[in-house]
Order: C-alpha cells, then structure tokens, then sequence
C-alpha cells in the first residue's frame, strides 16, 4: 500500500508540473491581456513536433533549446497581426480567432508531419533510473521534468513580483495608459507577453513529448485539462494555476493507482442494488474509471463555492 502511495505521488507531481508548465503560459497572457487563448495548447503540440524534427539533425538539447523560441516568435506574430487586428473587435472575436487558429495549426501539423506518431525519444544522458524504490524504478527523465517545471515556476514568480520588468507587466495589465505615458511601449510589452506565453506552452511540449507520444492529436488530450486548471487556480493566478494543477494531477494519479469502487461505498453505508436494478451498471464503476471526469467535478465545485478560483481576486 505504501509502494502504490509513494509512487502515485511522485507520478502525480510529473503530471501536475507538466499541467503548470502548460497552464502558466495561458495564466500569463490572460492575466496581461484578459484573452484565453484557446490555440495555447496548439502552440503546445508544435514545440513537440518542433523538437522532434531538430533532434533528428542535432539532437534532443538543441531541440530543447531552439523548439520553444520558434514557438515563441510564431506566438509573438500571431499576437501583432493577427490578434491584435481583432482586439478592438471584443473577447468574442479575440476567441473565434485563436479557436480557428487552433484547427488551422493542427491542419498544418498533420500537413507537413504528418497523421502518424512521431518516434520522439528523450536523450540517452537521461535513460537511467533516478532511484530503486519497492522494486521499481523512477526515470530520471520524470525527474528532469520535475525540476524543470519547478524552475519555471521560480523565475516567473520572481521575475513578475521582484524584477523591472514585472512591475512594468503588472502596470500595463491595470494600467496601460499610464505605463505609456512614461515612456513604454505596451504594445510591444503586450506582444512580448504573448510570445513568452507560448514558448511557455511550446517548452512543455518538447518535455512531454517523449512521454506522452507526439501525435497530432495531442493537443486536444490536455488542452480542456489546461482551461480547468487556469478557472480552479483562479483567472490570471499564477500560484493559484500552480497549486491547481499538482491538485489535478494527485487527484488522477490517486484515482488511477486505487482499486475502490462504487461498491465499497455503497457497502459502508449498507446499500445494495440487485443485479436487475436500472443503476446496478453506474454503481459497478470504479475510481480508476471515474479519473478522467475528476478534473471537471473539482472545476464544478471550485464555481459553486468559490466562483474566483482558488486564488483569484473578487472584482468590486
């Protein structure tokens, strides 16, 4: 019992930091520009695919590297002519925007790399095993994506609340014009902003694609996932979208690693329900079955209790 704790655990921290690394790029450009950008996790899958076809020619590290700044100058682009043009028109046209920007890249992917998964390998210095514990190894890949993921969290923290230059994206979010006024380019801050995001997105990509398979469809396995994590932590909360994504990912990991079913909670409470009864197939369900819709009964109750999220701020 120990041995399957500890290691949902761990597992569970992967999946979650994995999430952060993600959803801290959408917590980023909303909480600058109030967009949520629905092609996020697009940009996601491209900095896998990315990394894939670099590492074919110079290896894993220079796709770790170079992958995540192409993502980033394509989000840059995206957000001067393309997102920019529809702001003036509203939220509604900044979110058909990136919902068909979505499809149109997914389009290109299968286009150029085609419908099939990618053979996307991490690198061999990370083949071993990081620790034997119970007889079982844990990779020190997952413990490589660990400490990335944690690192990220560290400089952006510091970077927006200790830095210059995180003053100067706090100002622009509440007020523009005034930073303007003094001298800085919000535009460009705004584009800046949006690029990072992406190269955000694009650096968890080339990470989880050795582990999660690089294929087209990729995008659309965690990109609802990403969305639930930015409205549970709280809109525009970094910290609030970090504690939020460990949250989900223990609360998978546990649910997938435990053998409970319906059946034992109806057991404690002395329920039972006979084999022609229309619900006897729903209360045969078991954790591991249930995991996938976890997420989403959080997100449900996080709305119903505390609509701002985990750590968002109440509007006045």
């Amino acid at each position: 019992m120990l041995e399957v704790f500890i290691f949902a655990t761990l597992n569970g921290l992967v999946t979650g930091l994995l999430l952060f690394m993600l959803a801290s790029g959408l917590t980023l450009i909303f909480s600058m520009m109030g967009v949520l950008n629905f092609a996020h996790a697009s940009f996601y899958m491209l900095g896998a695919y990315f990394a894939f076809s670099i590492s074919q020619y110079i290896g894993f590290w220079a796709g770790l590297i170079f992958a995540p700044l192409i993502v980033g100058v394509l989000g840059a682009l995206v957000e001067r002519y393309g997102l920019r043009r529809v702001h003036k028109s509203g939220h509604v046209a900044e979110l058909v925007f990136t919902f068909g920007l979505a499809f149109l890249i997914e389009e290109i992917i299968q286009f150029v790399w085609g419908r099939d998964t990618k053979n996307y390998q991490y690198p061999d210095l990370l083949d071993f095993p990081l620790f034997t514990l119970f007889g079982q190894e844990f990779s020190a890949y997952r413990g490589f994506m660990i400490a990335i993921s944690i690192g990220i969290f560290i400089c952006l923290y510091r970077v927006l609340t200790k830095s210059r230059i995180g003053i100067i994206i706090q100002a622009a979010i509440t007020h523009p014009n005034t930073v303007a006024n003094l001298g800085h380019n919000v535009p460009l801050v705004f584009m800046g902003v949006f690029g990072v995001g992406t190269a955000l997105a694009g650096l968890a990509g080339v990470i989880a694609g050795p582990v999660l398979t690089t294929f087209p469809g990729m995008a659309a396995v965690l990109g609802s996932i990403v969305f639930v994590i930015v409205v549970i932590g709280g809109l525009g909360s970094l910290a609030g979208a970090f504690i939020a994504s460990l949250l989900i990912g223990l609360l998978q990991s546990y649910a997938i690693a435990s053998d409970v079913g319906m059946a034992d909670f109806l057991n404690l409470i002395g329920v039972s329900f006979e084999r022609s009864h229309p619900l006897n197939d729903l209360w045969t369900l078991t954790l591991p079955q249930v995991a996938p819709i976890l997420p989403y009964l959080l997100l449900v109750l996080v709305l119903v209790f505390r609509p701002t999220g985990l750590l968002g701020k109440r509007e006045e």
